[in-house]
């Protein structure tokens, strides 16, 4: 009965490799398509050096970290980014409940990230805002992030991320509609949960901010949360089939138009990733599912 239980899971796990592509093979791409696929910190137990040699060796060709702040910590990041031989890509954002320290903190983070003289990041991911402040109070966040986007030359993007101005597909939407300049970070997990679904009744809103997302943070999520707990599991199949499904939008235009293309594998750690209660185990193995993703979207998007 034991050994019938162990093969029985290990079936579960199997990867999901027979969802279509969708065409998109048929689609050849222009030149300059370049797909770059970035592997998070998030979760990771040990020093910026083992982190990035630890991304080298499963193949990544970047990163995507946090802003450090600190003159040590950034002098560390970026000798273990050269060292590796890695691209870098940053997170920025405020934090304070105020708009104006909030935009102060943010401006500051920005501001010191398209300076430094160490490595060029290949993107500027923002968690942009809040999802309470006014529309007049966001926008003086778009409004900083597009011209520094055009004084920098660095891609800034904002992320679909929940409690930030991009909570909700809509409000993200008429963000866009009214600053037509405004790129993505598409984090489509969050929109599941925050609408409790998956999106299929929005599907007009989802195309368009779908012809202006740059970035991909590939974890998949569900209508009752932002992370599934394997996206191996075959239970969890109408959800991946979803999530690649748009995928598959960006990185069609992207071909067709002969641009870069930069996707983050973000499944996190807990409480992201769902634990046994009580002794709060992991009921998967983070790492090895962004590993798992980024083998699976490579061999899809290459």
């Amino acid at each position: 009965m034991q050994n019938t239980a162990v093969v029985t899971a290990a079936s579960f796990l199997a990867p999901i490799q027979n969802v279509g592509a969708n065409g998109l093979k048929n689609i050849k791409a222009k030149a300059g398509y370049e797909l770059l696929f970035m592997q998070t910190d998030w979760g990771f137990e040990g020093t910026r050096d083992a982190f990035c040699a630890a991304a080298k060796k499963e193949g990544y060709e970047g990163i995507e970290v946090w802003w450090p702040g600190e003159e040590k910590a950034v002098k560390e990041l970026f000798e273990a980014v050269k060292k590796h031989n890695l691209q870098i890509g940053f997170l920025c954002a405020g934090s304070a409940l105020n708009i104006g320290e909030h935009f102060s903190a943010f401006k500051k983070s920005l501001d010191a990230i398209c300076a430094n003289t160490f490595q060029k990041p290949v993107y500027i991911n923002c968690h942009s805002g809040k999802d309470y402040f006014s529309y007049e109070e966001n926008k003086q966040i778009i409004d900083y992030v597009t011209a520094k986007r055009k004084s920098s030359g660095i891609p800034i993007y904002h992320e679909t991320h929940r409690s930030r101005m991009m909570f909700a597909a809509p409000i993200a939407k008429n963000f866009a509609e009214k600053n037509p300049e405004v790129r993505f970070t598409l984090d489509i997990s969050h929109w599941c949960n925050v609408h409790e679904s998956l999106l299929a009744d929005q599907k007009q809103t989802i195309d368009f901010i779908l012809e202006k997302t740059d970035h991909i943070h590939s974890r998949v999520g569900h209508p009752e949360g932002p992370q599934v707990n394997d996206p191996r599991a075959p239970e969890w199949a109408r959800a991946v089939e979803a999530h690649l499904a748009w995928w598959d939008k960006v990185i069609a235009r992207k071909k067709k138009n002969g641009e870069r293309m930069t996707i983050l594998t973000e499944f996190g750690p807990a409480d992201y990733m769902p634990t046994l209660p009580y002794t709060r185990q992991p009921v998967a193995d983070q790492w090895a599912i962004n590993v798992y993703m980024m083998n699976l979207l490579r061999k899809r998007y290459q």
